[in-house]
């Protein structure tokens, strides 16, 4: 059977530099996934920006070819005319980008964006192209799918976003679909569904998938066939069932060994002292106002509802839940960057024997210390480094906001950070697209961490990771808790990763808070539905152990179709009880 898409000998280089991607080969057929796999900066992405010819305009495509089985015969797409190369984008090869946010127009709505695609390669009217767009919002996970239509980019979570690149990706059905890490800014009941999702699309129209990740979970559920990489080159090549199951390289053996997992048996909780709490949010609930185009009034959406989280001192807080179910606008608040309603108060003890502090009611001294105490990890690592700032400028700009040391140990403190988190002081002097976008991440860390603060509030910080620097990193975190007691509160959808750094996990859900436990007791004696969905979602490297889409439907599904003591109609949902010392769960008595 001849191969959809193959690759020859492809190397790629950058000036005078040794190639950065060396004689890598590898074919796809027809209804088949191969997962391109290693860590960030192995060359994956060039690999693939290279088929659709979308690379830097510095790189060189100095040897190799690739070869796509088109509708009018075998084209090098490497050799092809640009307009041809027009008529193939998009239509029979699209590509699903990994930074949502920087592939978007912020200019643009959604849906306009995402039916560009019909309209350019499709002869359909404008009410059949936007039927089409709705309806894989809705496959893609959109709630509501009118609003994703009319929302702008920035309108949106990470998350959501993401969602919406795979609906442009998927709308036009391509013969082959270029994956980019795209499922690494969804939650896990989303992740599971996409796969599901992509999983039909391949039966039904025979569509060839490239995947490229650092989840071995993904790989082990998707892929028939696997190509792991290093360094530009390729390690390790097979049928999944070979290379997952008996590695052969060690540098594949070194990336199962790092890659998190839920333990099959619950470790020990660390003791917590709930009276030495550094912060407290307390009945804390926010509201946005949408704005509505035409005539129609503006729309008020409620982004978390009652949340009561506590953060003890050294230790960490885990928030895990979908995109947009207000895991982000609590840290926010929780910072002080928004004000929540009427009735809500977020109190901040930067000591334990000192009085609290109200968040939102600091004086001007009383702020700049927090600022100071408190820092943040954003998720997007694209977009919360500075592009026309060197690393060096990026990681002393806040020490010398807090008048921090001279120009030579602010210099000292920032090649300091970038060995904790394993990247090398040379690198100070290069811009961030210079970096990977795991590379990005650790650097967002190392400039958070620069100012030595008591807490850590971490959004998403291992989502851009490959699992051998998400396993360094996390090694990081918990080093720099225990020693200088900072504490963390901690938002992820990766299960595997909260049950190994979280002392307690608040599962949040619509913005509530639907289940609270310390990861021993919640990972393995789960009550609520939803949170029996989340642990089955949880992709696993083991091809043994598929996602159980079933079980994820059921409990990520409407609340209506919950079990009794669960069900709920609207807003009314029921109140979070204690079911046993320390377990909170939102049922009905």
């Amino acid at each position: 059977m001849a191969s959809l898409l193959e690759v020859d000998a492809l190397t790629i280089g950058f000036g005078n530099a040794p190639p950065v991607v060396k004689d890598v080969s590898f074919s796809v057929h027809a209804g088949e996934t191969l997962a391109l796999v290693g860590e960030s900066g192995s060359g994956k992405t060039l690999t693939c920006r290279s088929v659709l010819r979308i690379l830097p305009e510095a790189a060189q495509l100095r040897s190799g070819s690739v070869t796509f089985a088109g509708q009018d015969g075998t084209v090098d797409l490497l050799k092809a005319p640009e307009r041809q190369m027009r008529a193939i984008r998009g239509d029979r090869i699209s590509m699903i980008f990994q930074e949502p946010m920087r592939s978007l127009s912020p200019l643009h709505r959604l849906g306009n964006q995402v039916v560009e695609v019909l309209h350019l390669h499709r002869d359909i009217g404008k009410a059949e192209a936007k039927r089409r767009v709705l309806e894989q919002f809705e496959k893609v996970g959109f709630a509501d799918a009118e609003r994703a239509w009319s929302s702008y980019p920035f309108e949106m979570s990470g998350g959501m976003r993401q969602r919406a690149m795979i609906a442009m990706a998927m709308v036009a059905q391509p013969a082959l679909l270029i994956a980019d890490e795209p499922t690494t800014a969804l939650d896990v009941t989303t992740q599971a569904q996409v796969l599901g999702l992509i999983n039909a699309l391949q039966k039904e129209t025979g569509m060839a998938v490239i995947l490229v990740t650092h989840d071995l979970g993904v790989v082990a559920n998707m892929a028939q066939h696997v190509v792991v990489m290093n360094k530009g080159r390729v390690m390790e090549a097979g049928r999944a069932e070979d290379v997952l199951g008996r590695p052969a390289h060690g540098y594949t053996a070194k990336l199962f060994a790092a890659a998190p997992m839920i333990p099959t048996v619950a470790t020990p909780a660390r003791a917590v002292n709930h009276d030495d709490v550094i912060l407290d949010l307390k009945n804390v609930t926010k509201s946005f106002t949408m704005r509505a185009g035409g005539w129609s009034k503006p729309k008020i959406i409620t982004a978390c509802r009652d949340v009561n989280l506590k953060v003890a001192r050294g230790k960490t807080t885990a928030v895990v839940g979908e995109s947009g179910s207000g895991k982000t606008t609590c840290a926010r608040v929780a910072l002080g960057a928004e004000r929540p309603d009427a009735g809500g108060e977020v109190l901040f003890r930067p000591l334990a024997n000192e009085p609290a502090l109200p968040v939102h009611a600091m004086t001007s001294s009383q702020r700049t210390a927090f600022q100071r105490q408190a820092q943040m990890v954003f998720q997007d690592p694209y977009s919360s480094l500075s592009p026309r700032m060197r690393v060096m400028e990026a990681l002393t700009e806040p020490m010398e906001i807090h008048g921090i040391g001279n120009r030579s140990d602010r210099k000292d403190k920032a090649a300091e950070m970038l060995r904790w988190v394993g990247l090398d002081p040379d690198m100070l002097r290069r811009y961030p697209h210079a970096f990977s976008g795991g590379q990005r991440q650790r650097l967002s860390i190392a400039r958070a961490l620069t100012l030595d603060p008591k807490l850590l509030i971490c959004d998403e910080p291992t989502s851009a990771l490959d699992v051998s620097v998400q396993d360094q990193i996390l090694s990081l975190l918990e080093d720099i808790r225990d020693r200088a007691k900072l504490s963390y509160l901690f938002i992820s959808h990766d299960l595997a990763v909260v049950a190994r750094i979280a002392d307690e996990v608040a599962v949040m859900r619509a913005g509530v808070i639907v289940e609270q436990a310390p990861p021993d007791t919640l990972f393995y004696n789960p009550q609520h539905p939803y949170t029996k969905a989340l642990i089955a979602a949880q992709p696993e490297p083991d091809l043994t152990r598929p996602i159980d889409l079933d079980l994820v439907a059921k409990g990520a599904g409407s609340p209506t179709t919950w079990p009794e003591m669960f069900r709920f109609e609207g807003n009314t949902a029921p109140a979070l009880r204690e079911l046993a010392p320390g377990h909170m769960v939102r049922c009905h008595a």
